[in-house]
């Protein structure tokens, strides 16, 4: 019998396993299970020497830098000016080019706050992509409301992948700044930021990238992309949390107003007028994260050891054997499929639909962490019409037999969904005694649908749409007793929810279901789905578009993620029972 090891090619790469044991978390046990770390796209674990120069520095060299003439003070100086010296190295910048921030989310903000409120005004452009985080798209809307500019957006392909045709057309005379990451955090698509670089200065803008989740993976030359701006996190990077890096062209730099005033970042201050230091110290108000910058230094020598020459092919080969090995698993579907892609996996489990919150809690009890919900990038998840995904991402400490124990428990979890539904297919979908069904309330799913939304649209915010759906919760009958005993719980939702469903006697094919729950919210969602589809034609149940429904009344507005993924579970079992009574009429 053929092996999952056996499909790849013979030829093997140089195995960087061995690096593991350098970061010690990685030979601890979670839940009595060694940890298979899997969520390496929110933060990287931390090699030992990384840990010991941070220690090492608070036991023998901490002191304030930059003020005092004592030897403590100047040891601590040139260590972090040191840690400036290497950055500014592993990314083939200048030294007075590398400001010092708390990460990529505000190194994004001091560029669009200094250099976006000095320098746009009404009208003018900031283009953006459909796949950016949130950190990359708030910033910039917060300038554009603040100076009247306007915001476009790069759109993509159902692969993920950004549409750089249309980008091209988006370019004008208008345009002040493209700001795009230079791999999606969510799906993995790598950008082809030289490109986009090259077409915003052949327009007159300036450029953006967001390497957070690059520079773990890959060699970065700011010189040779030639942005105008990059930014990334130390803790994408083996390096501390609370420190990343600012890298700004010279030229742009000078001309920036301070982000933040204090100490630190002047020339000198009187009441009447303050001259503000030169870059890169104008942008670093305060005492900054002197053990960070130094511990960051320290990851990037570590990281460099190892090298990216071994680092790119292995990551590469590890992402074609988990792609693979995950696609296997039943009911999974992969979202985003570019072709350029580091080392991420999203995907959703649809057959049965097993919500991404029990994917998370289920997948942590075997010691396998990944990451679960719309990773900040909920215009993305729109785009790709799911609510979010279950995200593996991986590194180059991890190995095929972290994959396989992730496959493993997946393939579990699925055969759990599917042994507690209810097996609609094979029974008449009926219930023994009276319970109170609710009546259709429109002539068509589509006809309920409008009518619903338009009383919805009739609120004016978010609370008040809330109390709604907790007032209709109110009037649904309690049936949750009687429930409970005849069928099996709905999978997927934070509260216990019983939904029963039946063809509606003297019918072929209406499908009635009456349902309950322990939470007020949630029976509020169910008078909801019963407004939509009870005593509904299941033809017109399976085509309608209950998302977009879910979209136009603003659901995300006051329910949360978790409580979508018990609405999906509902749905599911609904659009189950409508299948199976289709099948028998």
């Amino acid at each position: 019998m053929t092996q999952a090891t056996d499909i790849l090619p013979k030829t093997r790469l140089v195995d960087l396993s061995h690096h593991r044991k350098d970061f010690p978390i990685l030979s601890t046990t979670v839940r009595g299970n060694p940890l298979v770390y899997l969520d390496n796209g929110a933060t990287t674990q931390k090699p030992a020497i990384v840990i010991e120069t941070i220690e090492n520095f608070y036991r023998r060299h901490n002191a304030n830098i930059h003020r005092g003439v004592y030897s403590l003070s100047q040891e601590a100086t040139d260590a972090y000016e040191w840690a400036r010296r290497r950055i500014a190295q592993f990314i083939n910048a200048a030294e007075n080019e590398v400001v010092f921030t708390r990460g990529t989310t505000e190194s994004i903000n001091l560029v669009a706050a200094s250099w976006g409120r000095a320098n746009l005004k009404a009208g003018d452009e900031i283009i953006l992509t459909a796949l950016e985080h949130h950190s990359n798209i708030v910033p910039w809307q917060l300038v554009a409301e603040a100076t009247g500019a306007v915001i476009r957006v790069i759109p993509v392909n159902d692969a993920g992948e950004l549409l750089l045709d249309e980008y091209e057309k988006l370019l004008s005379p208008r345009t002040k700044m493209v700001a795009v990451g230079h791999v999606s955090n969510s799906l993995g698509t790598i950008n082809d930021v030289a490109r986009i670089i090259a077409k915003a200065h052949a327009a007159g803008a300036l450029t953006l990238i967001d390497g957070a989740q690059w520079v773990a993976h890959h060699a970065t030359d700011v010189q040779k992309l030639d942005c105008d701006f990059y930014a990334f996190s130390g803790h994408k990077l083996f390096g501390p949390t609370g420190i990343g890096v600012l890298f700004g062209k010279c030229k742009h730099l000078e001309k920036m107003p301070p982000y933040q005033g204090g100490g630190d970042m002047i020339e000198s201050v009187s009441f009447q007028k303050t001259l503000y230091a030169k870059p890169p110290s104008r942008f670093e108000a305060g005492t900054p994260n002197i053990a960070g910058a130094i511990g960051l230094a320290a990851a990037i020598d570590y990281v460099s050891s190892v090298g990216f020459d071994q680092i790119e092919p292995y990551e590469s080969d590890l992402l074609a054997y988990a792609t693979e090995q995950v696609a296997r698993v039943p009911g999974l579907r992969i979202i985003g499929a570019a072709r350029s892609k580091a080392t991420v996996i999203s995907f959703v489990l649809e057959d049965p639909v097993v919500p991404m919150l029990q994917i998370g809690m289920e997948l942590d009890h075997d010691g396998i962490a990944v990451r679960t919900g719309h990773h900040c990038c909920q215009p993305l998840m729109d785009r790709m019409n799911v609510p979010g995904t279950s995200r593996i991402s991986m590194a180059f400490y991890n190995t095929r037999g972290d994959i396989d124990a992730a496959v493993a428990s997946l393939q579990r979890i699925v055969k759990d969904a599917r042994a507690a539904q209810p097996a609609v297919a094979k029974t008449p979908l009926e219930t023994k005694g009276e319970l109170p069904y609710p009546q259709a309330l429109a002539d068509s799913v589509s006809s309920a649908g409008d009518a619903l939304a338009e009383d919805f649209e009739m609120l004016e915010d978010r609370e008040a749409k809330n109390e709604y759906v907790l007032e209709m919760g109110a009037k649904l009958p309690n049936s949750f007793a009687v429930l409970k005993k005849v069928t099996p719980r709905v999978v997927g939702c934070m509260s216990e929810v019983y939904l029963v469903a039946r063809r509606k006697p003297g019918t072929k094919d209406v499908l009635e279901f009456i349902a309950d729950a322990d939470a007020p919210i949630v029976r509020g969602l169910i008078s909801v789905l019963q407004g939509l589809f009870s005593g509904q034609r299941v033809g017109e149940i399976l085509a309608y578009d209950v998302e977009g429904f879910f979209r136009r009344i603003g659901l995300d507005s006051f329910i949360s993620s978790q409580r979508r993924n018990g609405l999906a579970g509902m749905i599911y079992r609904l659009r189950q029972s409508a299948q199976a009574i289709g099948q028998t009429s």
